[in-house]
């Protein structure tokens, strides 16, 4: 039964004032400062790429509807009834009679959690028309006749942003729960929002940047990236760091691996009891890790080729120093794993295949279905891009995370929007969330490719790429293959992993695994959450396949570790980082890590 709020005591009248004013001092700080940066120099604000685009996607689906005055008369009339049968429910629960909702929030949508939302029919007839409105216009994307599938799914990610722009949540005198919070405070939530507000424009030179965990909780080897180990080779493009082992015999391959540049590589050493790395050397690996620069203008011709041999190829040789061994088993994690499997294409296409068994991590290499990031990568806005990329030599980190957070607006913006500007809260710490923040820049040579050749043309699917004069097939890689998805992945959406595993020419293992993109990942056996699907080969529709896989509770750790271990079992004595032919260069996590955007 829903609980009724306590009435808010009566503020203070002077205080609140008090504080009005001081919230309008502090606005205009946080103007000043958006529109006059750190140099003191004014400048026209110019609104993001995205606005245009979506000003002219969603133009182009009005355009259908007008063009058709009958549809457009029937849409009209739906909304009306909708809305006349709201005021109807509101008029009788005014005169204190029960009336069945016109429309309900989703079961797992926070915003509209407070009990007054339901119990006070003002609040409720608010948030019951814009559940109403925004389902309207999503019906209208969903229906346009004569529209392309990639405008279409534009228009409804466009669609996304402004309805999670526009939520009542959002706003004091539209939210409850804000409304109470800040009569309870005198508004002085306010003033300290507008002080945060101020410190992250600042933070992000002149443009907003939503903190969304305490950017100063987090130390490197102390708190993130603790498992031990060396930095024992170095480059212009990657650290490669061995960890230092824990057992007394190790497997003999040694394990490479290959993260996305796209961030750092410590997701996957959080902290102790969420370490993928630190769980690999507890079962006997010898883990190595490329840990990438966070490059600068220095790096605007390192490209896809680039970060295959400076980075891929320079470690595994590296690996051959410090070891002895010429052969290695590797993971890819994301990009990383698009590239690793570009990677061993060139070598099924050289017969230089020192690379015996590869583990893609939420990877994709057929990128027809490669959900919402995909909005963002057509021939207009990818030129624009390598615009923005040729000024300076690469894309600014802020860019790439903003276009992560918009893939989950409600979740990733604007709640903390509400948190800290208009309930005054510094957000908690939160190591997955100081990792998320933490924002890599990409060179324009490596980012161009990736976006025109995987997202664009799909060309590494379809046998169309090239590098180093060499076209790359991935029917020719026949080395065992474990290929990771995750259900709810918003990235690497699990049936464009599932396609992707008919691409190789070798024996693959497909394996569904429980949450997303990084929970999904990183899920280790000791805190039994989530649970992952195993079904044979990836073949026919990916419903078909999940109905008839076997579910089985808790981590994928241990069954992929089965999967690795029986390929190469043979065991040898434990192996110091660097062995003696490479000295340690740092400790782990590095150098390279430690760089910020």
């Amino acid at each position: 039964m829903t609980t009724q709020p306590t009435t808010p005591a009566m503020p203070d009248f002077e205080a609140l004032s008090r504080n009005a004013g001081q919230f309008m001092e502090e606005l205009g700080r946080a103007a000043a400062r958006y529109v006059a940066p750190e140099d003191g120099l004014p400048v026209q604000p110019k609104p993001p790429q995205e606005a245009s685009d979506l000003v002219r996607t969603l133009g182009t689906v009005a355009e259908t509807w007008l063009s058709d005055p009958k549809r457009t008369l029937e849409a009209q009339t739906k909304l009306s009834e909708a809305f006349v049968a709201l005021w109807g429910s509101t008029w009788f629960r005014l005169q204190g009679r029960e009336a069945p909702p016109v429309a309900q929030p989703e079961p797992k949508d926070a915003r509209f959690s407070d009990a007054e939302w339901s119990s006070n029919p003002y609040f409720d007839f608010i948030k019951q028309g814009y559940l109403i409105t925004t389902r309207w216009a999503e019906g209208l994307v969903n229906e346009a006749e004569g529209i392309d599938d990639h405008t279409r799914h534009k228009a409804q990610f466009y669609l996304r942003q402004l309805a999670g722009a526009l939520s009542p949540s959002n706003f004091v005198m539209t939210n409850p729960e804000l409304i109470r919070h800040t009569l309870q405070e005198n508004g002085a939530n306010l003033v300290r929002g507008m002080k945060m507000l101020q410190e992250d424009i600042q933070a992000g030179s002149g443009e907003l940047r939503v903190r969304q965990t305490d950017r100063d909780a987090f130390k490197f080897g102390v708190d993130v990236a603790v498992t031990p180990g060396e930095v024992v080779f170095r480059n212009d493009l990657m650290e490669l760091i061995q960890y230092a082992p824990r057992t007394e015999t190790v497997l003999k391959r040694p394990f490479l691996i290959v993260p996305p540049w796209i961030n750092k590589f410590y997701i996957l050493d959080l902290n102790p009891a969420k370490s993928l790395i630190g769980w690999m050397v507890d079962q006997g690996l010898t883990v190595f890790v490329i840990s990438w620069v966070n490059p600068d203008e220095r790096h605007r011709d390192k490209d896809f080729e680039s970060y295959m041999r400076e980075g891929i190829e320079a470690a595994i040789d590296a690996i051959g120093v410090s070891t002895g061994e010429t052969e290695v088993a590797a993971a890819g994690y994301c990009v990383g794993g698009t590239l690793l499997a570009v990677m061993l294409a060139m070598q099924a296409a050289t017969g230089n295949t020192r690379i015996k068994s590869a583990t893609f991590l939420t990877t994709q290499v057929d990128f027809t279905h490669a959900g919402d990031l995909k909005v963002f990568a057509d021939e207009d806005q990818i030129r624009q891009i390598e615009t923005q990329m040729a000024e300076r030599g690469y894309l600014d980190g802020a860019k790439m995370a903003n276009a992560f957070n918009m893939l989950r607006p409600n979740d990733l913006i604007w709640s903390y929007v509400v948190n800290n500007y208009v309930k005054g809260k510094a957000p908690s710490a939160f190591d997955l969330l100081y990792w998320n923040a933490d924002a890599t820049r990409m060179p324009a040579a490596n980012h161009a490719f990736y976006l025109r050749n995987c997202y664009l043309e799909n060309n590494l699917a379809q046998g169309k790429m090239v590098l180093g004069n060499i076209r790359l097939d991935l029917k020719k890689v026949t080395v065992p293959v474990f290929n990771l998805a995750t259900r709810e992945d918003h990235i690497a959406p699990a049936i464009s992993v599932f396609e992707g595993s008919s691409k190789f020419g070798g024996p693959v293992d497909y394996v569904l695994a429980g949450s997303g993109h990084i929970a999904g990942v990183v899920n280790p056996p000791a805190k039994l959450k989530y649970g992952y699907w195993t079904g044979g080969k990836a073949e026919g529709r990916l419903e078909d396949w999940i109905s008839a896989a076997t579910e089985t509770k808790g981590s994928w750790w241990p069954y992929w570790f089965q999967w690795l271990e029986a390929q190469a079992p043979e065991r040898v004595p434990a192996r110091k980082p660097g062995g003696d032919a490479l000295p340690s260069l740092a400790p782990a996590p590095g150098t390279y890590v430690r760089m910020k955007a």
